[in-house]
């Protein structure tokens, strides 16, 4: 998988970053924006996680999640 930039802008991510004092943490979603050192990504719950560059350690431009689908017995 290819390493994002700001020109991704609007494509799924996932990031591995530092929560300082704490460790590290992951968050998958879509990259909303990238400016000035400051990356704006919203979950799938609607969410926006904002995640200085300088605590990135690693990230990764992810696919899509496949359509939910529904059972046939069970209404949408």
């Amino acid at each position: 998988m290819a390493r994002p930039t700001p020109q991704d802008i609007g494509r799924r991510i996932s990031l591995r970053y530092v929560i300082p004092g704490l460790g590290q943490s992951e968050a998958v979603g879509t990259l909303e924006s990238w400016a000035d050192g400051e990356l704006v990504v919203r979950r799938r719950d609607g969410s926006e996680l904002r995640i200085s560059e300088q605590r990135v350690v690693a990230a990764r431009l992810v696919p899509d999640p496949p359509p939910r689908r529904t059972r046939p017995d069970r209404p949408a």
